[in-house]
């Protein structure tokens, strides 16, 4: 046996109504279900929440892109700091592929936004236009005052869903505050307001009407997680051997003398699932692991009085009547890595420095000054990356005599940027070579850290 479960890719011609027809799914209870809601619940609360805090004077968190800052709370990053971005996209890449060695597609099911704000506008499609059946009705019903009330109602909370998801986005990068009083006065900026248009678009496109066709045709994660899966791999699955042979009977039938297993073919789990895929053929790439089958399978299982779990979370090698392994040398290699390159990251995020100095030497060669010195410019590009305005001290050395003739302190307030112009004289007599290096010294004047070490070049004629 291959050591990946296979995954069976279903007809997609326009032969397959399945593809065609527009999915309508059932409302349903469970655990997992709750447990989709009770995550939605706090991840809705991250995204629309966190734009409102402050700190101090500022949003606290904020991607100022014209000011190339972006505030996280306590600590701001800067262009420098992009190589950190990769870190994080690479965590996160190790981290979807534990999960996915673990248990197969649950950041599909749980967390990815596009689930996560489908899952959100059938809400707002039920509470309008009623259940399933009501629904399915409603679509077959020719056009009239109902259906376009209904209709209506529906496309008014979808756009509202997708307002507020827009104008919550682009309130991470134009201050939140100041967009939403621009809405309401419609005093907002043109760039703001095409990017609030641009997202409130995508969404209600995605959410409300592409839905389930952006994960069995758009995204690209689908297609590879065969090649991560193993036996082992927790994946829902329908347990063939305890349901087949499937058929309709009454409660308390004794369904075994009649050579039935304990699945009643009542489509309950197809009318559920999101995609409109029947999970009893097997593992699709079509599935995104969000287990409403497991749950409207279970509730059917617990009012026939059977047993739980004809549809549940298991590995292939455990439906063989194999054993359960979770730890496991792959799962522990991405564990291992994934440790890694947080703590690998926490470290760069802690030990980043909070102050950065360049030396840009003035494109003239040199001159000389009224006293017969040679003297040389340069801008100091000085970065405070702290949180609190700071004063530093600007020394040079590397030739004997060396004098800066300008000023020697500078002050930076926090996440600031400052640029200073400042001249570097010596005595010809001093220079050995017509291109000296030199040393400027950029150190805080309240000796919270060391002295910052920036090298130039220095040039003049040798007598």
């Amino acid at each position: 046996m291959s050591q990946n479960i296979p995954l069976r890719n279903l007809d997609t011609n326009s032969g397959s109504s399945r593809f065609m027809d527009k999915i309508h799914t059932r409302s349903f209870k469970g655990y997992f279900r709750r447990l989709r809601v009770l995550g939605g619940v706090f991840l809705f609360t991250l995204y629309f929440g966190t734009v409102w805090l402050q700190w101090g004077d500022r949003q606290a968190v904020f991607w100022d892109l014209s000011g190339k800052q972006f505030h996280v709370f306590g600590s701001t990053f800067w262009p420098q700091d992009l190589v950190l971005l990769s870190a994080i996209l690479i965590i996160c890449a190790f981290g979807l592929f534990f999960l996915t060695v673990l248990a197969g597609r649950v950041w599909c099911g749980y967390t990815c936004p596009q689930s996560v704000w489908m899952w959100i506008f059938m809400w707002a499609e039920k509470i309008t236009e009623g259940d399933r059946n009501q629904r399915i009705k409603l679509d077959r019903a020719p056009f009239g005052l109902t259906k376009f009330f209904k209709r209506a109602q529906k496309h008014t909370l979808w756009f509202f869903i997708s307002l507020a998801t827009a104008v919550t986005f682009v309130g991470y990068f134009t201050p939140i505050r100041e967009l939403v009083s621009g809405l309401a006065t419609l005093e907002i900026g043109g760039q703001a307001l095409f990017w609030v248009f641009f997202f409130t678009a995508a969404t209600y496109l995605n959410a409300g009407w592409l839905r389930e066709k952006v994960c069995l045709h758009m995204c690209p994660y689908g297609r590879f997680q065969s090649s991560m899966l193993d036996k082992d791999s927790l994946v829902i699955t329908y347990d063939a051997a305890r349901g087949e042979t499937r058929g309709p009977r009454k409660k308390g039938a004794d369904y075994k003398s009649e050579e039935l297993g304990d699945c009643i073919d009542c489509q309950m789990c197809v009318q559920v699932c999101p995609t409109g895929i029947d999970i009893r053929d097997g593992l699709q790439m079509e599935c995104i692991g969000c287990a409403a089958c497991i749950d409207a399978c279970d509730s059917v299982m617990d009012k026939m009085g059977y047993d739980l779990g004809l549809i549940r979370y298991t590995s292939e090698r455990e439906l063989e009547g194999g054993r359960l392994r979770i730890l496991r040398p792959k799962l522990l290699g991405y564990a291992a890595l994934l440790l890694a390159m947080v703590a690998t990251f926490s470290w760069a995020v802690v030990s980043r420095p909070m102050l950065t100095l360049d030396v840009e030497k003035d494109r003239s060669l040199f001159r000389y000054n009224s006293e017969g010195h040679i003297e040389n410019s340069y801008v100091l590009k000085i970065l405070n990356k702290s949180q609190q305005s700071q004063y530093y001290e600007i020394d040079v050395t590397g030739l004997d005599g060396l004098q800066l003739k300008t000023t020697d302190t500078v002050m930076v307030g926090a996440g600031e940027r400052v640029e200073r112009a400042v001249a570097v004289a010596v005595s010809p007599e001093s220079l050995s070579n017509e291109a000296s290096t030199i040393n400027f010294h950029l150190r805080p004047m309240d000796g919270s850290a060391s002295a910052l070490v920036e090298s130039s070049q220095f040039t003049g004629v040798v007598r």
